[in-house]
C-alpha cells in the first residue's frame, strides 16, 4: 500500500486485494482512474465515489475492519455509458430472444423481504412510500405472516378474502414482508441481513417518482435514513434509502434514466 495517503476507505472490487472492504451504491458500475499517485492505472467502483462529492478526507459510505486508504485521485476519466440496443439485447449471450410459449402467462409478481417488526416495516412503506396492503395471510402453526403490498387503487381491491387473495397474486411487482412471530420483542435478535455487506449478494429494489429532489426533501423532513442523497458522489440525482430492518431501496426517475441511452448528456 505504498504511496497511499490518508483519504477515503478504499474498496476491494477492481483492485484484486481480497482483503479491503467492498461499498455500494453502484456497484459493479466502474470508473478507470488513471495516474493513480504515480502508481499503474488501476479500476475502481464508482460506489467509493457515491458519498464523496471528490476524493477528500470523508469516509466510504462502508465502514470497515481494514483501514487501508486510497491516494488523492485527480484526472478522473468520466464514465462512459452505453446503452445496448434492441437487436443487442436479444443477442446478448445466454438471453433466449424467443421465450418458451409454455411461460406465457408468467408474471413476476412479488420480491420478499424478511422484517423484525410488521408496524414500523408496514408504517415505512404505506406512509413513507404510499404503498397500499393488499392482502395479510396469517400461519398460526408456523408462527409467521405475510403482508403483501403494491401501487394499486383500493377501488379495485376485492372484497370477498378469497377473491382478493388471487386477484393479489395476479398483480405485478408487489411487495411481500415476512414476520416471523417474536422478533419485534426478541432483545436477542440481531436482524437480517441486507445484501449489502459481506457476504454480499442482494442489492436493492427501486422506486421510480415524479421528482427524486422533492421526494427526497420529504424523506428527510420524515427521519428516513439515506444511504445516498441525490447529490452525492458522481451520479446525481438518484437516491438510495434505508428501510426500518436495513434494506436498501433506489429512488429515481424514469425520465432522468434517458441520460443512460444518450451517453449521459
Amino acid at each position: 500500500m505504498r504511496n497511499y495517503r490518508k483519504s477515503t476507505v478504499a474498496c476491494c472490487t477492481g483492485t484484486g486485494r481480497a482483503d479491503l472492504p467492498r461499498c455500494f451504491p453502484c456497484y459493479p458500475r466502474r470508473l478507470v482512474v488513471r495516474q493513480l499517485s504515480g502508481l499503474a492505472a488501476a479500476a475502481m467502483p464508482l460506489a467509493s465515489l457515491c458519498n464523496t462529492s471528490r476524493f477528500t478526507t470523508r469516509p466510504c459510505v462502508v465502514r470497515s475492519r481494514s483501514l487501508y486508504r486510497v491516494p488523492l485521485l485527480r484526472n478522473l476519466q468520466r464514465q462512459s455509458i452505453k446503452m445496448s440496443s434492441l437487436a443487442d439485447l436479444q443477442s446478448t449471450p445466454g438471453v433466449c430472444a424467443n421465450p418458451d410459449p409454455d411461460t406465457q402467462g408468467f408474471v413476476f409478481q412479488q420480491t420478499m423481504f424478511r422484517i423484525r417488526d410488521p408496524v414500523k416495516s408496514l408504517d415505512f412503506y404505506t406512509r413513507i412510500l404510499g404503498m397500499r396492503l393488499l392482502a395479510k395471510l396469517d400461519f398460526p402453526d408456523m408462527k409467521f405472516s405475510l403482508y403483501f403490498l403494491g401501487y394499486e387503487d383500493i377501488k379495485d381491491i376485492p372484497e370477498d378474502a378469497g377473491e382478493r387473495t388471487v386477484w393479489m397474486f395476479r398483480r405485478k411487482a408487489c411487495l411481500e414482508l415476512t414476520h416471523n412471530w417474536g422478533t419485534e420483542s426478541d432483545p436477542t435478535f440481531a436482524g437480517y441481513h441486507s445484501g449489502n455487506s459481506d457476504p454480499r449478494g442482494f442489492g436493492h429494489i427501486g422506486f421510480s417518482v415524479p421528482d427524486v429532489y422533492a421526494a427526497c426533501k420529504r424523506f428527510e423532513e420524515l427521519g428516513v435514513e439515506f444511504q445516498k442523497r441525490p447529490d452525492d458522489g458522481k451520479m446525481k440525482g438518484l437516491a438510495f434509502i434505508k428501510d426500518p430492518d436495513g434494506y436498501w431501496i433506489e429512488i429515481l426517475n424514469a425520465e432522468n434514466s434517458r441520460q443512460f441511452a444518450t451517453g449521459g448528456k
